[in-house]
């Protein structure tokens, strides 16, 4: 199956698929480039990375077919404090590319069964920050932020290929062109206080309308017009080996009610995320992860989120760097927008994946996907897809 997937995916797709409408930008959720500076790279790194996945619906949806999706990053990070003596800074400028094309336009779910999907083909400037370290537990970060790199975000979940494990749907669904979150991010500011060993308060201020949605192929900051501010504050707490994430986020902006009423403010939401292991047998490790979200149902199509999973590591004899994991996400949609849309109560995604590192710079990783209800669309039948993905990166400078 995956053979004339991949077949179909390379024949029979056009460079450009756009993503179906759903009266809103399609949620999403991205794996954060891993080039993050850290004492092994020194004080300069420049990494690239490249993700390709084939990835088919096999039965159900809008149409059978298959996609070739992919994704570039460019990250580029620099110590000043060991570069220039600018003491406790660094910067981080990350590009990003990706083609455009759309499986969900196959499945015809909206919580979107690959985080790489963008359904415009683009090269942007995905971020471009400054961190600035105020004493030994405070933080300020200013310049162009992917929000999701640091609220909403968990270490467990990062295994899994589709978007609500990344960032709630609840959270991602909101705003005019979605939160600062792949693939548009905007101008933000970002404190951080680590008052104690595993605790953490954040707290952002962001642009309400990341890039041009009228434009969206471009890496554009327009500030005013109505655009209003996104309002982001979160708390880390340990939770036994794990951590909890208690988050709140919030509009300034008006917007238009989902039951084509009028306007409004409020657009706002809340959620609590948690990860633990929970067992460990010498190389043998389960760890579980668990996310409950609340959004406007006023505004949104969800109003409420619940998802979870469980990541197993080590099982392999010889594998230990191999991982793989089920999880499952749930977007339950507003009693407005359903009176609205004639939809359905809620969509459920769920994933199988496995993820073999074959080489220190090469991952393979296979993944299966059936989505109940997508859309929430009482005409589009449950959907079953089965993708393959590979990564490769490697460090051009890491000194």
């Amino acid at each position: 199956m995956l053979l004339s997937a991949a077949a179909l995916a390379f024949a029979g797709a056009p460079a450009t698929d756009a993503a179906p409408d759903q009266g809103g930008t399609r949620p999403h959720g991205h794996t954060h480039s891993s080039g993050e500076i850290d004492e092994d790279h020194g004080p300069l790194l420049l990494q690239i990375s490249y993700t390709g996945e084939v990835m088919g619906n096999v039965s159900g949806g809008k149409r059978r077919g298959a996609r070739y999706l992919d994704n570039l990053d460019v990250v580029m990070e620099a110590d000043l404090e060991r570069l220039a003596g600018w003491t406790g800074a660094q910067v981080h400028v990350y590009g990003l590319y990706n083609n455009g094309r759309s499986v969900s336009d196959l499945a015809g779910d909206t919580q979107a069964v690959s985080n790489i999907e963008t359904g415009v083909r683009a090269l942007r400037l995905y971020e471009a920050w400054i961190d600035q370290k105020i004493g030994g537990a405070a933080s300020l970060k200013v310049g162009l932020y992917d929000l999701n790199s640091e609220f909403d975000a968990l270490d467990a979940a990062g295994l899994f290929v589709s978007s609500p494990n990344g960032i709630g749907t609840d959270f991602a669904q909101s705003g005019r062109n979605g939160p600062s979150i792949f693939p548009s991010t905007s101008l933000a500011a970002r404190f951080q206080v680590e008052p104690a060993e595993g605790w953490a308060i954040r707290t952002a201020i962001l642009d309400g309308v990341p890039g041009d949605p009228d434009h969206p192929k471009r890496t554009a900051i327009h500030l005013g017009n109505g655009d209003g501010a996104l309002l982001v504050g979160e708390v880390q707490a340990p939770l036994g080996e794990g951590k909890l994430l208690v988050g709140h986020w919030r509009y300034t902006a008006t917007f238009d009610l989902n039951d084509g009423t009028g306007s409004a403010k409020g657009n706002a939401g809340t959620y609590i995320r948690a990860e633990m292991p929970l067992m460990r047998d010498g190389d043998r490790r389960i760890e579980g992860f668990a996310r409950l979200g609340k959004a406007s149902g006023r505004f949104n199509m969800f109003e409420g989120f619940a998802g979870g999973g469980l990541k197993f590591s080590g099982w392999i004899p010889g594998r230990d760097a191999d991982e793989f994991g089920i999880a499952l996400s749930s977007g339950f949609t507003s009693r407005s927008y359903r009176r609205a849309a004639g939809a359905e109560r809620s969509e459920t995604a769920i994933e199988m994946t496995y993820r073999a590192q074959v080489a220190p710079w090469l991952s393979i990783q296979p993944s299966a996907h059936y989505v109940r209800n997508p859309s929430a669309d009482p005409t589009i039948p449950d959907a079953f897809l089965l993708g393959l993905r590979f990564e490769v990166s490697h460090s051009l400078i890491g000194f």
